[in-house]
Order: C-alpha cells, then sequence, then structure tokens
C-alpha cells in the first residue's frame, strides 16, 4: 500500500472505526422516537445569522504548500445567535484547471472525530482525481469539537492509555464496575475540560456550519463528498436544506433511521464479515497464523488468542502490554481495509509468539495516539458527537448482560467485546439533543449514495436503506471488502461519482460495479 492510500486509510476508516469502539453510537433498548430535526429555513433567514452569512473569509498560507486556511465563525448556539461565537478552521486547494470552475467541493472522512482539514491536505487535495481537482475548489472544515475546530478535551495521554486498555469483556462483577468506571471518568474529563462546547457539537449543528461555509464561499448549492459518519453528516444537511443540495455523495453510508442498539449490533456484524474475508484469504497461506484449516476455526484460534491474552497480555518492547482490548483494536483496525491484511497477519504471528507491538501499533493508529504519548482528539469528539446525536445504547449493565448473545450471534469473533463498548453514552453528562428518524429531503436534487458489500464498519444494507429514504436517493453498489468505495481502485465505482460531481448525471438507480 503506498503511503498516500495509507493517509486515506487513516483518515477515513479508522475515524469511523470510533463509531462503535468508543462506545457512543447509541440507543436505548426500547425503540427510539423516529422524530425529524426542525427544518432552520427560517432562522437561517433570521437578522442575527445575517452577519455569519455575509462573512468574508480571510485566507492566508497554511504552511503546507498548495494549500489556504481561513477561520469562520459560526454561533456556539443556533437558538442564541446573538450569544458566544466559535471558530471552525477551513482549508482549501484552489482548481487547477483546465476547464471551467465549477465552485467549492467540500469533503469530509468521518468519524465522527476525523480531521476534515488533514484529509483535506493529507490526501483529498492532493489525491482526487485530477478531473475534480481541475474544476472544484477543494475544501475542508473541521467540525465543531474537532481538531483544529475548538476541540473537545477529555483525557491526558497517561490518562488515555489506561482507558484503552481497560478489560471490555468483564468476567466479574469487579471487572464490570472497572469498566463502567472507566466511562464515568472518560465523561467526567470531558465535561472538565470541555463543558461549554460539549452541548454543541451535534451533528445538526455542524450541518448548519456547512451551510454558513457554503454562503461565505460564495456558492449557491453545497457540492460535497462525505465518507462514513461523513453520509450520516451530508444526508443531515439534505434534510435541513433541501434546495441547497447540488451534488452530494454519500460513501459508505450509514443509516439515520436506526437505534444506536441496532446501529452498534449492526456494525459488529459488519466487522464479522470483514473478519471471514480476512480469514479466508489467510487459511490458504501456509503461514496464517491462524491455521489452514477453515474459515470457522481460525475464528476459533483468533478468539483463543483473545483469551490468552486476556489472561496474560504479551511484552511489546513498551511500557504497555498487549492485552485483549488493545489487540481487538488492532485486528479491527485492519478490517478497514484489505490492503493491511498481511501486516495483520505478521502482526498476529508475532502476538502469538509472545510480541505484540506490531498488534499495539494497529491500535495506537486507529487511536491516534502519537510516539509521544499523546493522542489526537478523534475519540474525544467521536464520543461527544455520538453521545448528542442519540440516546446511548444502554441504561445500565444489565441491559449490556442481556444484549451479550446478540451482539455474540452478530459476530462470534468479536461480539461479547463490542457489546461492552456501547456502554460510554450511559454516563455522558450531556442530554442527547437528536432521535433516529428516517431522512427523506424532500425537494433535493440527485443525491448518490454509495455502499461496498463487504464494509465493516458501515454494512451494505444501511446504504441500500439510506437509498431508499432519501427522496431523491440514488444507490451505487461497489462489490468488494473494505470501508467506502471511492478512490479504491474500482474504475466503475471511481468513473460514475466522477461523472456525477463533473456533470450533474448519477448513474443508474442501482448499479453495481466490483
Amino acid at each position: 500500500m503506498d503511503s498516500r492510500r495509507l493517509l486515506r486509510t487513516s483518515a477515513t476508516a479508522l475515524a469511523a472505526a470510533g463509531l462503535i469502539l468508543s462506545g457512543c453510537s447509541g440507543g436505548s433498548d426500547a425503540a427510539a422516537p423516529r422524530t425529524a430535526a426542525p427544518a432552520p429555513s427560517s432562522a437561517t433567514q433570521a437578522p442575527k445569522l445575517k452577519k455569519y452569512y455575509e462573512q468574508k473569509l480571510k485566507w492566508r498560507d497554511c504552511g503546507v504548500e498548495g494549500f489556504q486556511c481561513a477561520t469562520l465563525r459560526a454561533p456556539l448556539d443556533y437558538a442564541k445567535p446573538d450569544g458566544e461565537e466559535i471558530e471552525l478552521a477551513v482549508s482549501r486547494v484552489r482548481a487547477t484547471g483546465p476547464g471551467k470552475r465549477l465552485g467549492s467541493l467540500l469533503v469530509n472522512p468521518g468519524g465522527p472525530g476525523g480531521s476534515a482539514v488533514g484529509y483535506l491536505q493529507g490526501y483529498a487535495g492532493i489525491g482526487y482525481p485530477a478531473p475534480v481537482r481541475a474544476r472544484y475548489d477543494m475544501v475542508a472544515v473541521d467540525p465543531r469539537g474537532v481538531a483544529r475546530s475548538e476541540p473537545v478535551e477529555c483525557l491526558t495521554g497517561p490518562q488515555m492509555d489506561a482507558y484503552t486498555q481497560v478489560d471490555q469483556t468483564p468476567d466479574d462483577t469487579a471487572e464490570i464496575n472497572a469498566l463502567s468506571a472507566a466511562f464515568k471518568d472518560f465523561a467526567a474529563g470531558c465535561e472538565k475540560k470541555s463543558g461549554k462546547v460539549l452541548p454543541h457539537v451535534s451533528t445538526v449543528e455542524a450541518a448548519r456550519d456547512m451551510d454558513v461555509l457554503r454562503a461565505a464561499l460564495g456558492d449557491g448549492k453545497l457540492t460535497y463528498v462525505g465518507a462514513s459518519y461523513g453520509t450520516f453528516l451530508g444526508a443531515t444537511y439534505a434534510e435541513l436544506f433541501p434546495d441547497r443540495v447540488g451534488r452530494l455523495v454519500l460513501d459508505g453510508a450509514m443509516d439515520p433511521s436506526l437505534s444506536a442498539l441496532d446501529l452498534n449490533r449492526d456494525q459488529t456484524g459488519g466487522f464479522e464479515t470483514s473478519f471471514r474475508a480476512f480469514a479466508a484469504d489467510c487459511v490458504r497461506k501456509p503461514d496464517c497464523p491462524l491455521g489452514t484449516e477453515s474459515v470457522a476455526a481460525a475464528g476459533e484460534a483468533m478468539k483463543k488468542f483473545f483469551r490468552d491474552v486476556d489472561a496474560k497480555p504479551v511484552h511489546t518492547g513498551e511500557d504497555r502490554e498487549l492485552g485483549e482490548s488493545l489487540a481487538t483494536t488492532g485486528v479491527i483496525a485492519a478490517m478497514y481495509d484489505e490492503g493491511a491484511w498481511p501486516q495483520l497477519r505478521e502482526a498476529l504471528t508475532r502476538a502469538m509468539g509472545g510480541e505484540g507491538s506490531g498488534l499495539l501499533a494497529l491500535a495506537d493508529g486507529y487511536y491516534e495516539r502519537e510516539t509521544d504519548g499523546t493522542y489526537a482528539n478523534l475519540m474525544f469528539a467521536n464520543a461527544a458527537v455520538n453521545c448528542l446525536d442519540v440516546p446511548p445504547a444502554y441504561r445500565d449493565t444489565a441491559a449490556v448482560e442481556k444484549a451479550v448473545p446478540s451482539f455474540e450471534k452478530a459476530s462470534p469473533v468479536f461480539g461479547e467485546g463490542l457489546a461492552w463498548a456501547a456502554l460510554n453514552c450511559t454516563y455522558w453528562p450531556t442530554p442527547p439533543t437528536g432521535r433516529p428518524h428516517r431522512i427523506t429531503a424532500e425537494g433535493a436534487a440527485p443525491i448518490l449514495v454509495v455502499g461496498t458489500t463487504r464494509d465493516p464498519a458501515t454494512p451494505y444494507r444501511w446504504a441500500r436503506s439510506l437509498a431508499g429514504q432519501l427522496s431523491s436517493g440514488t444507490l451505487l453498489t461497489y462489490e468488494g471488502d473494505g470501508h467506502t468505495a471511492y478512490g479504491r481502485g474500482s474504475d466503475c465505482i471511481d468513473t460514475a461519482i466522477n461523472t456525477y460531481l463533473l456533470e450533474g448525471t448519477p448513474p443508474a438507480d442501482g448499479k453495481r460495479c466490483s
């Protein structure tokens, strides 16, 4: 895998993975009410918002060759537009030509919590197809609470190290209490360090920020490519501003109609599907650390390895040992891109021999941990946004214990740990402001929804569902492995998306590529 693809994978896939491992993509056991987000059409015309919609961006050098940066102002609370402001980091690279400029193309890599500015400067602004970059100014804004946009902070580096090592497959009451305490401490840290911004980092607010940015860029319509969680952000924008939808690509789609318990369980099944694809590839190789007998046997070997490192963690060459939680995170991180499978085979071979540095490196990449022991705010923002967007998955630990069998049915390999991982939002200090609901975006221009049949983090049926909900949705399918489809090597997918972005013509609904 070349370095550019690695940049793209980490920016998109790992951010999306936080949805479940940070435990905040939750709803309640009972079906949540399907209430739509309020339409802000009158709010956007309010005199007190005029100063935001008419602001002029002051572009400056970013320190990254070819890119410019600016600061976008938005109200901290849209219900109080004359109150405090929040400053959002924006970056762009101008259209390269030739050809008539089509406006701005906003990109978001997912998460929630992924840095869109980092994604633009590290991949999209240099790696998107040349014909697209020729005709569009490529633009990104870090959503509120993320990266450069007044980031949510929760734990110190050492505290985060401890948090990522807490046992997420508790065997007794003491371990259940320890896991609950870790989630409570995480939430309390967020409230202490970021209490002002914490109630105002919802997807609805981020979508409203995007409309302010659209106006500041001088575009009458929004053209947008969102991956993973970025599809929920894009769909929310379409719901709020259907008349301002230009060309929207929603790649690796989420289903906004599901309760969080269902989202987490479906995603758990997605990781199982991806693991089985990895295992099928692995067992055909003589050096497969999971054996060469069958996919089922490989799954049993994987579970045994997790049990072994739960009982006795292995050394890594660092102060941190590799226990079950970090080992599971490392394996899941490699599920997002089949290009990482050789790295995973090697890391598993070494870990099964008692040396866990390879799996630890995968887990550290997932968590965006730097070599100096500091962390990006990916997981902090991920929790903050998810816990606002939908009610928590569980009311208490008893509800988790009740749900574990259904998670294990969805994934014999990962189910138990991922069931417990969804406990986080139970203890969140800020009440949720959103509810699961269908998004139709009546009156919007055609919206292209892209799904991958063996996507680990956003199962394919979510794309089918979102395309069916949207009144103007068109489904494009990639038959393959990995998370998201655009720019992953399918000429069929890339041509369809490029044609839509450049000419406004979506592919035929139901088109399939491999």
